[in-house]
């Protein structure tokens, strides 16, 4: 006797995966975030190496140093001894298992690797700055001994600690978490504490000082923007798929990361400033800080908090031909192409 089998029914429709939905996806074909991809592909173009900046032109300006420059650049020095490590451990222990992208791994993949190589510039550049080892041991504490530079650090580790035991993004609060999270180091961090070191950076070259430190500021400057650029496509696409999770609270606790950063930022200041530094004063430093706390809110689609502009026209006037001339440098020696004009854009 011949069974019939029973008719075959449609499945139902399943829901679309999305970006934050648990899981590891592995397939990279067909590819869901090709801007992600592109994102990757754009910073393998600006490979660099640590070896290529040379800090001991710098010795002689360090000798040159009015006592109250010597301040700001030491703890311009303490503060980077660590800060990239911070970055890169929230890039661990929180980012990468929830971003269920395959291309969007790959480019935290690469940014963690851009992390390492900021890490490394920073260990050349206080073994080249700072020759003695306990003065070496000093910057490296600086977390816990330096009440403004243990300030910022504290504000970084609230964040990371705040979604260090999700293991999945099950509700809506979970990827409400992580996304300030994301925000937190993309606006506050990446774009607002590393923006405002980079401001002493430029400030001294625009005195002639410090030309090698600022050759390789120039390289963490363009990583840093890169790895913004990426934070917020996530943000972006998230949006998309979860406009729910956007409203008028989470929109308020984002100004008040974005405040509370920008304090933590004006206390670094006051320090690294505390002994006059003529050209650039604490009022200054405050406008340029909510200035960029202004744009990363506007990036976000958030109206400003401050209205301030940027007073330092330094910033404006970056000299980029450095910058051309070592991309020119590596397309012959290390076939590493790059395509389009490299200059500064108004993310400063």
């Amino acid at each position: 006797m011949t069974t019939i089998p029973e008719p075959r029914t449609a499945p139902a429709a399943t829901r679309q995966q999305m970006l934050l939905d648990p899981g590891m996806d592995l397939t990279l074909r067909p590819m869901r975030y090709p801007h992600f991809f592109d994102r990757f592909k754009d910073a393998i173009k600006n490979t660099w190496t640590v070896e290529e900046v040379d800090l001991h032109g710098d010795l002689a300006d360090l000798q040159r140093l009015s006592p109250a420059e010597q301040h700001l650049v030491s703890r311009l020095v303490a503060f980077f001894a660590t800060g990239d490590t911070i970055v890169a451990n929230n890039l661990v222990l929180n980012l990468y298992q929830h971003v269920n992208s395959p291309e969007g791994r790959l480019y935290l993949s690469r940014q963690l690797f851009e992390e390492a190589v900021h890490v490394q510039f920073y260990l050349n550049l206080l073994d080249t700055y700072v020759p003695d080892l306990d003065e070496r041991t000093e910057a490296f504490s600086a977390v816990e001994n330096i009440p403004s530079i243990a300030r910022k650090a504290e504000f970084c580790f609230k964040w990371i600690d705040s979604i260090y035991e999700l293991r999945e993004l099950r509700t809506r609060e979970d990827r409400r978490a992580f996304l300030l999270n994301v925000i937190c180091f993309a606006a506050c961090i990446e774009g607002l504490f590393f923006y405002g070191a980079f401001a002493y950076v430029y400030f001294l070259r625009s005195r002639g000082l410090l030309n090698g430190l600022a050759s390789g500021t120039n390289w963490v400057f363009r990583d840093e923007s890169m790895h913004m650029a990426f934070a917020f496509d996530v943000v972006d696409q998230v949006r998309q798929e979860e406009p729910d999770l956007f409203d008028a609270e989470m929109e308020q606790q984002v100004r008040d990361m974005l405040a509370e950063a920008v304090e933590c930022e004006v206390q670094f200041a006051a320090d690294i400033l505390e002994q006059g530094v003529s050209g650039m004063s604490l009022g200054d430093m405050r406008e340029y800080l909510q200035h960029v706390a202004d744009r990363r809110l506007g990036v976000l689609g958030i109206e400003p908090m401050y209205g301030s502009k940027n007073p330092f026209a330094f910033m404006e006037l970056q000299d980029v031909q450095e910058l051309s001339n070592f991309f020119e440098r590596r397309v012959s020696a290390y076939q590493v192409g790059v395509t389009g004009s490299v200059s500064f854009d108004d993310d400063f």
